[in-house]
């Protein structure tokens, strides 16, 4: 199946999470670029993407195909004439902000999560705009510190359980290796393929989305219902594989 458009995870997708991606990928997919639209969706804000991605893409990559989802695809970014421009922002009303916050900090000290570990690198709530972030071992934990905390995710359920029972109003997903996210009810990546298909004029099968956690529960699987092809990787380098197979044909 040769996709019309390509979709891809961020961290431990296209780059190990929150590393920058290499010169190789950027150069992978600037190929791809030229080709099809390229969509990333992350959990993470759109400074991540600044950081992690952009950095690695070549001064000749068609940017004008490039779509940018950052916190879970509650924003969506794209280029016009060389420099960034918000497609939609769903950013939080302070009285969302409000009520998020304050569930969150009362959840925390109900799971005894409110004692933060010996180590921890960087705050552990960050506030993105259009999603709040919770991570255990703070938002700049190395990571392979991150990968071996929570590796079945158990010391995140209880609280991730109160979250869900105590924000009905909005969507709480247990994401990556330490943390849960938190968006309006119905913003994940689910939707950003809907408004994706919107933009393009492409139908959903044919597309493809490319992702490390589509597995039940994974934070990619979400996607599924929707109807998109996936391909399970496990590794950047094995992205890598997929996009030469994507070009080669």
């Amino acid at each position: 199946m040769i996709p019309k458009a390509t979709i891809f995870d961020l961290d431990g997708t296209l780059t190990e999470s929150k590393s920058a991606m290499t010169p190789e990928m950027g150069a992978l997919l600037a190929r791809l670029l030229e080709k099809m639209p390229v969509a990333v969706m992350s959990g993470g804000a759109l400074v991540q993407f600044q950081k992690q991605l952009l950095p690695a893409l070549p001064p000749t990559a068609r940017l004008e195909n490039l779509y940018l989802f950052p916190t879970s695809a509650a924003q969506c970014y794209t280029f016009e004439n060389g420099e960034l421009s918000a497609k939609y922002n769903l950013t939080f009303t302070q009285e969302e902000r409000a009520k998020i916050l304050s569930v969150l900090d009362a959840a925390l000290k109900a799971t005894g999560m409110d004692v933060p570990p010996e180590n921890v690198w960087g705050e552990r709530v960050e506030d993105r705009g259009a999603q709040v972030t919770f991570s255990a071992l703070g938002q700049q934990a190395p990571y392979e510190e991150k990968k071996k905390w929570d590796i079945d995710r158990n010391k995140r359920a209880p609280l991730a359980e109160i979250l869900k029972r105590k924000l009905t109003d909005f969507h709480v997903a247990v994401n990556a290796t330490t943390s849960i996210d938190i968006t309006r009810k119905g913003i994940n990546k689910a939707y950003g393929v809907e408004r994706l298909h919107e933009m393009l004029a492409i139908p959903i099968a044919e597309m493809l989305y490319i992702g490390d956690a589509l597995f039940p529960g994974g934070n990619d699987a979400i996607v599924i219902p929707t109807g998109v092809p996936t391909r399970d990787i496990s590794s950047p380098e094995e992205t890598a594989e997929v996009i030469e197979m994507l070009l080669s044909n």
